[in-house]
């Protein structure tokens, strides 16, 4: 059972994204810029999550898996360390030509499977 004395749950996180964001080396100068800026970060961790996500699910499928997933991770790692360290990972395995690009074999194969992927898609769900 819950103390009615208490503070509210949604009130207990607010005041933990705004001291969180307080600290993080930016300083906003009001409340407000604080909220906002919490906001973009929820944000761009929803967006880098689904990217990545989706990446590790088109390993085994068609589609552009590892460069998904290191696009991924690139948005995530600006807010969380963890995602840094696994970038770092994920690009030592994307493969890359003599001057560090992807081959251009490698971004063939990828468009060519990741559009029969979605061709096949449409034809068995059509």
């Amino acid at each position: 059972m819950t103390d009615p004395n208490s503070e509210p749950h949604h009130e207990t996180f607010r005041e933990a994204a705004l001291h969180a964001e307080y600290e993080s080396g930016q300083r906003e100068s009001t409340e407000q810029a604080a909220k906002a800026h919490v906001a973009v970060r929820v944000v761009r961790m929803a967006i880098g999550s689904i990217l990545t996500l989706a990446g590790i699910a088109m390993m085994p499928l068609p589609g552009p898996g590892l460069p998904l997933m290191a696009f991924g991770l690139a948005i995530l790692a600006r807010d969380v360390a963890w995602a840094d360290r696994l970038l770092g990972y994920v690009r030592a395995r994307i493969p890359r030509d003599d001057d560090g690009g992807m081959s251009r074999g490698a971004i063939i194969t990828m468009a060519v499977s990741g559009a029969a992927g979605v061709a096949f898609s449409v034809w068995l769900l059509g």
